[in-house]
């Protein structure tokens, strides 16, 4: 499978299970599942077929492991979600966490003077997406142009009474982060 069929099809589950599962038909159970046969179907019905293999493929080799897959289900078979980010309704099911003292937080320039008056908002997410290091926020913001890190003082926020969860693939999610626990600093070299 080449590269660019592997970001063709990572793009379009993360479409489909995060924000519009509907535009295929399908209906995510409370906790963000679907079954792998049925998600195949739709896509499949809507022009963008999809073998299991491929599927298999970019799951396993998704370096964000973006989603996860369970075989377990007796009833509907394997089935597949996306481990974070939905703008659809539903509940991961993640058990509060203690965090790390800190926790980062990648955006652009653009975003920082909304940020500096308001924190870190989930937008059209459910949560605050958190990365357990610099070099990872940094890729994160490095999406839309020059990256801006900002630093979380998590373990302040967790003492506070804030809840955290984490995801399968280590992404930090909480509510909202008020400005009092940013630390802003940029990601240029010697920053």
């Amino acid at each position: 499978m080449n590269e660019h069929r592997v970001v063709k099809v990572s793009k379009y589950l993360s479409k489909h299970l995060r924000h519009q599962p509907e535009r295929l038909g399908l209906t995510l159970d409370d906790n963000g599942w679907v079954e792998i046969d049925a998600l195949l179907r739709a896509a499949g019905e809507h022009g963008f077929r999809i073998t299991r293999a491929e599927l298999d493929h970019v799951v396993a080799t998704n370096d964000k492991k973006r989603f996860a897959v369970r075989d377990d289900d007796p009833v509907r078979g394997a089935l597949i979600r996306a481990s974070q980010g939905h703008s659809v309704e539903v509940d991961l099911d993640l058990p509060p966490a203690e965090p790390p003292a800190y926790l980062f937080h990648g955006t652009h320039p653009r975003a920082v003077a909304a940020i500096r008056a308001e924190g870190l908002r989930p937008m059209n997410r459910h949560d605050v997406h958190l990365s357990p290091d610099r070099e990872t926020a940094t890729r994160v913001g490095a999406r839309r142009g020059r990256p801006v890190v900002l630093a979380v003082d998590a373990g302040a926020m967790h003492r506070a009474g804030h809840v955290f969860r984490v995801s399968a693939n280590g992404v930090w999610l909480t509510a909202h982060v008020p400005v009092g626990f940013l630390r802003f600093q940029d990601s240029s070299p010697g920053a």
